[in-house]
């Protein structure tokens, strides 16, 4: 027991001192700010380049009129020719119309 008090009392005497040791005073480092013009910089050359490099291609107009040209066999076994004019919109066939009719 009297090594334990023996110890105790050195901690102690350790603990005092340190109580009298002066803490020098650090200065505040403030941390180095984010360089936001880095990623503001790679956007505007993205969105500049997407402008300049993607071109739209120039729909095709459809012509306003048809002129439709056919060979027709009437009952006395005559052909005629006969030429129609039509809009474009009115002459759509479906693209698989041909095989109910060609085989």
């Amino acid at each position: 027991m009297a090594n334990d008090e023996l110890i105790r009392d050195f901690f102690q005497k350790m603990k005092a001192e340190d109580q009298r040791i002066p803490i020098p005073e650090f200065p505040e480092v403030k941390a180095g700010g984010f360089n936001w013009w880095i990623p503001m910089g790679i956007a505007a050359t993205l969105l500049l380049g997407g402008f300049f490099l993607i071109k739209q291609e120039p729909v095709a107009e459809p012509p306003a009129d048809l002129i439709i040209i056919s060979l027709q066999e009437n009952e006395n076994q005559e052909q005629q020719l006969i030429i129609e004019e039509k809009a474009y919109l009115d002459t759509w066939e479906s693209t698989t119309s041909s095989l109910l009719t060609d085989f």
